[in-house]
């Protein structure tokens, strides 16, 4: 059983099963969520992908564990393609803006953290940058040689495949349609054993003779392969073997085997025990994506006037392993679903009630929602379901004050802010300062501080506004 006496079902890609999650360690719980590749911008496309790791995180902390989350950021060496071909992908960002790669990194990785905090994503515990953890990837690699899985050649150091018993079936993949993912025309290195054996350690020699970013190493001076990164980061924080390790759908083709591989050869024991994958965001029916053009960031929902928070509430109306296709009528959708939510918990902020006051029925009917709500979260992170449920209560007759807390117990988990505007509707045109007198005075009011409450009222009314006390919680009028 989970902490909370409920057992939260994962389904784990890579056994293809809906799995009980047990912890190795409980209550602690290792988290490795991969991070982004920071030569261009973070898109809504990514958003979904972190806010479904959020959820995750904050179901876990809700059921009584204690998360350690790890997120990678790719700072070097990343190429186009997850195959080790093409050019490299922080080199092409440094031609286009004129920075040097360094520079690039920097300025992508902070706006990829202003925009996770923009759609009120938790700052991971520990956010591990590949550049600052070279040692810990040369370590390892030296280990896979020692092991004799890997091998030296004079362009790279490469990983063999054939080494390591069962690697074309992880995730179901098959080595032919991986050997068709790395692309013909494009040069594969000459001295692979096997087409899909990957490197773990590129040299400083042919067509990166002049590559920018490099470290001495036994093996020559080069940079590491893009696989190498995680396993040596999520190692080193979380131990040899990981709870769970969540990345968007595309990894389970090449980047997570790998890092499977090379992780269990190094170690000989299981590398993760629950992976979790999330489902693309589709534009119109395709994935988003750089050469379709269809990219929005974040500043571009709000830029159109959405709050970001409508933004989350629209990846959290499908289920995280499923697609989810964004339209602007969808967004517009989720900012009104979200309003009225937000207008359903201010008007029942509570002056409050004692809860002994309420019949034994109505208590049982407070308890059921909490006990759905989570059950919704147990079941694999149903998220719809468990919006249904923040929806029932919301249209229930359950007093304010419960109603308030338990939308507020919730939000915990929703992480949209539903209790950020004042009570009121057309809110733009009530200005800021008597906005905040409101809030006050409502807050006056729950600490029964009544007489303090009534002088605030004054004030708002010497400012020409009309406060009036509703079943419904505090309207306020122009005079």
């Amino acid at each position: 059983m989970g902490m909370m006496g409920i057992m939260l079902k994962l389904y784990n890609t890579l056994t293809k099963t809906l799995e009980d999650f047990e912890p190795l360690h409980p209550p602690k719980v290792g988290l490795y969520t991969c991070g982004m590749t920071v030569y261009d911008y973070a898109h809504i496309g990514h958003g979904r992908k972190y806010v479904g790791d959020d959820v995750l995180r904050r179901v876990l902390t809700r059921f009584g564990y204690e998360v350690t989350h790890v997120q990678n950021v790719t700072d070097v060496g990343h190429l186009v393609s997850d195959a080790d071909e093409g050019e490299d992908k922080l080199e092409k960002g440094a031609a286009k803006t004129g920075k040097t790669v360094w520079e690039v990194a920097e300025y992508f990785t902070k706006h990829f953290y202003d925009s996770m905090d923009r759609l009120n994503i938790l700052r991971p515990t520990i956010i591990c940058k590949a550049t600052e953890h070279i040692p810990e990837q040369i370590a390892l690699i030296g280990k896979l040689i020692v092991k004799g899985v890997a091998y030296d050649t004079p362009e790279a150091v490469y990983f063999d495949i054939t080494k390591f018993d069962g690697y074309g079936t992880l995730f179901g993949q098959k080595l032919e349609e991986q050997r068709a993912a790395v692309r013909d025309d494009v040069k594969t290195g000459e001295h692979k054993k096997h087409p899909a054996d990957f490197a773990l350690w590129f040299k400083r020699v042919g067509r990166f003779a002049v590559h920018a970013m490099h470290w001495e190493s036994p093996f020559g001076d080069g940079f590491p392969g893009w696989h190498i990164e995680c396993s040596a980061m999520a190692m080193k924080y979380l131990g040899e073997t990981i709870d769970i390790h969540t990345g968007g759908i595309e990894h389970t083709a090449v980047h997570h085997p790998n890092e499977i591989a090379q992780s269990e050869a190094a170690t000989g024991k299981p590398f993760v025990r629950y992976w979790i994958h999330h489902g693309h965001l589709m534009m119109n029916g395709a994935k988003m994506s750089k050469s379709l053009g269809n990219i929005f960031t974040v500043e571009d929902v709000v830029k159109k006037g959405f709050d970001p928070m409508a933004l989350r509430y629209f990846y959290l109306t499908a289920h995280y392993r499923k697609p989810i296709n964004f339209t602007w009528e969808s967004l517009t959708a989720a900012q009104n679903a979200l309003n009225e939510l937000r207008v359903h918990a201010l008007t029942h902020q509570p002056i409050h009630a004692s809860r002994n006051a309420l019949s034994q029925e109505k208590l049982e009917k407070i308890d059921a929602y909490g006990k759905k709500f989570d059950d919704a979260l147990a079941g694999d992170l149903n998220m719809p379901q468990a919006l249904a449920v923040v929806w029932e209560v919301a249209k229930s007759n359950i007093p304010s004050s419960d109603k308030y807390d338990l939308l507020m117990d919730f939000d915990e988990v929703l992480g949209l802010k539903l209790n950020q505007e004042s009570g009121i509707r057309n809110q733009e045109e009530i200005p800021e300062d008597i906005q905040g007198l409101l809030q006050e005075r409502e807050a006056l009011r729950r600490e029964k501080k009544f007489a303090e409450a009534d002088q605030v009222r004054k004030t708002i009314e010497e400012k020409g506004f009309v406060v009036e006390d509703t079943p419904d919680g505090s309207k306020i009028t122009e005079k």
